[in-house]
């Protein structure tokens, strides 16, 4: 298997586009990661693109496609890859696996999700297949439901507070605010949230990531050739995937995410490192319990630990492990099929040193965390500067 690369990297501003459509924005973030790489479509011998709902929230199946023809790969395969909120990172690992096997050189990869064409209980609903739609969606949970669950039940196992949950939301719009991409560039307080309007107890809105449009795009290359394309290549160290059940109901345990754990453990035998030598993490904040069980799924914290830990600053960029540079999911937006790339994409400009006003002093070695749902799939990567 070949050593691969990231050699080019491209977004839009996440954000509700109401001027814009899907097919502008792929193209966009599409045409900025080829530009980032130094070469034109004539290079590019496969695509891949994560997209979770197109065909429900705008009506476009057959997306692959579509974005050969709009960014003028045509005759190249593009393959459109969906696995809810993990598409992006699926649609990575599959370009991954790709040029590492040898079938294809060079290849592009994006995410992109247009949501904001409906209105939020349109989308909440199409987002909800995502779940157990026989014994979840149709019984009326929604996915703010089921996280609240698994709130309810993490707070109640280790003593976790609102505040606790609350201090994830601050954070990430802190480090948003110094985002230009980001779809929120405001800070708020703890107070702010625990002052929003509730939306399945104890999640409040501004625990929880907005409906956003946006998309992102990554190019891949053989290490040994990245650079031609490139002078700071980022190799993909790492690529694990799990799987759990779909419905909650089914699982020993909701406080935590078990895919997430098992996906982040083969991931660190892959690349040969612990979690101690993260430098710099993207996590599944799709709201903000998600993001202090994935802190620990990761290994970053003892289990019942993330709480106290984001609470107290931990996981701030300068302190012991910066979280979600972004923004995050909560702060930057989450356009499902584009967050996984989107994350690539900031690991990226971090392990580069381009990240400007939330640059990690000394990021080295960089990890992103997927999740599709509320768990039954989880992706992670682990991301190397090269010297």
């Amino acid at each position: 298997m070949r050593k691969v690369a990231i050699v080019g990297v491209g977004m839009t501003k996440f954000g509700e586009h109401w001027e814009r459509g899907f097919r502008d924005l792929v193209t966009e973030a599409g045409v900025k990661a080829l530009e980032d790489a130094g070469m034109s479509g004539a290079e590019i011998s496969a695509g891949y693109v994560g997209t979770m709902a197109a065909g429900s929230l705008i009506g476009q199946e057959h997306t692959g496609a579509l974005i050969a023809d709009y960014m003028g790969l045509n005759p190249i395969p593009i393959t459109r890859v969906e696995g809810a909120c993990a598409s992006g990172s699926l649609a990575l690992r599959q370009g991954l696996m790709a040029v590492a096997s040898g079938m294809h050189d060079v290849v592009v990869v994006g995410g992109v999700e247009k949501m904001t064409d409906l209105d939020t209980a349109e989308v909440s609903e199409i987002l909800g297949g995502a779940g157990d739609q026989e014994w979840e969606l149709f019984l009326g949970a929604t996915f703010p439901g089921l996280y609240a669950m698994m709130a309810r039940r993490y707070m109640h196992d280790y003593k976790a507070t609102e505040e606790m949950l609350a201090s994830v939301a601050v954070k990430n719009h802190k480090h948003g605010s110094m985002n230009p991409l980001a779809q929120f560039q405001n800070e708020i307080t703890i107070q702010d949230v625990l002052d929003s309007k509730m939306v399945a107890d104890p999640l409040k809105i501004l625990d929880c990531s907005p409906l956003t449009d946006g998309a992102a795009a990554v190019v891949l290359a053989p290490l040994d050739i990245a650079k031609k394309y490139t002078d700071t290549p980022i190799e993909i160290v790492a690529s694990a995937q799990a799987s759990d059940t779909i419905a909650l109901h089914n699982r020993s345990s909701i406080a935590g995410v078990k895919a997430a754990q098992i996906a982040a453990q083969a991931a660190y035998k892959q690349a040969g490192v612990s979690p101690s030598q993260i430098r710099v993490a993207e996590v599944h904040d799709c709201f903000t319990i998600a993001e202090l069980m994935a802190i620990e799924d990761l290994g970053f914290f003892s289990k019942g630990k993330g709480g106290e830990a984001s609470l107290n600053g931990e996981t701030q960029i300068g302190a012991k492990i910066p979280v979600n540079t972004s923004g995050g999911l909560k702060a930057c937006g989450h356009p499902v099929g584009a967050t996984g790339i989107k994350q690539a994409v900031e690991i990226s400009w971090q392990l580069q040193g381009e990240a400007g006003k939330r640059q990690v002093s000394g990021a080295d070695i960089g990890l992103s965390h997927n999740v599709g749902g509320s768990g039954a799939t989880a992706v992670v990567h682990i991301y190397k500067r090269v010297n």
